[in-house]
């Protein structure tokens, strides 16, 4: 079975931006005289995120893996949803043994502007194996409606009204 995905070449741009970025602090941080120790371990970082959207819901899911869950905050104010959370580092390992650091540690903050038709009283959020999934209600008035169309005597006085001007 072939998957078919969207390309997106301006996300390469930035996926590279967001790596050179890190790099760049990384190789400041290690030559800051405060906390050479922390350069190589604490950056901050943006978890990827997948937003989809059906007819009752708008639903976020955050790869957060490694958080506990007393360490994520999530609210809303006027139309905006943030998540802010921060990923720590254990202290068990011994800064100066690490060969290679890919992981990311530090506090993160993710926001996002939600549309008018989100009902504010049912918000939920659920955090399992990693991830975050915030399910964000329609408001009813919001959710599309089937309009019947009728057939028969309507189409007949459309037809002589239509008629009548010509």
């Amino acid at each position: 079975m072939t998957l078919l995905t969207r390309w997106e070449p301006l996300r390469e741009f930035s996926a590279m931006q967001d790596r050179m970025n890190r790099m760049n602090r990384l190789f400041r941080e290690s030559y800051s005289p405060e906390v050479p120790e922390e350069a190589l371990t604490t950056t901050n970082y943006a978890p990827p995120v997948d937003i989809y959207e059906d007819e009752h819901n708008i639903t976020l899911k955050l790869e957060v893996p490694g958080i506990d869950e007393k360490d994520i905050d999530v609210h809303i104010e006027n139309t905006t949803l943030t998540v802010h959370g921060e990923r720590k580092i254990e202290k068990e390992e011994k800064e100066e043994n690490f060969r290679r650091v890919e992981r990311q540690y530090g506090e993160f903050t993710r926001s996002f502007t939600l549309p008018s038709s989100v009902d504010f009283g049912q918000v939920s959020a659920h955090y399992d194996k990693g991830v975050l999934k915030i399910n964000l209600a329609k408001k009813a008035e919001a959710k599309p409606k089937q309009i019947k169309v009728t057939v028969g005597a309507d189409k007949t006085l459309e037809a002589k009204v239509l008629s009548k001007v010509a």
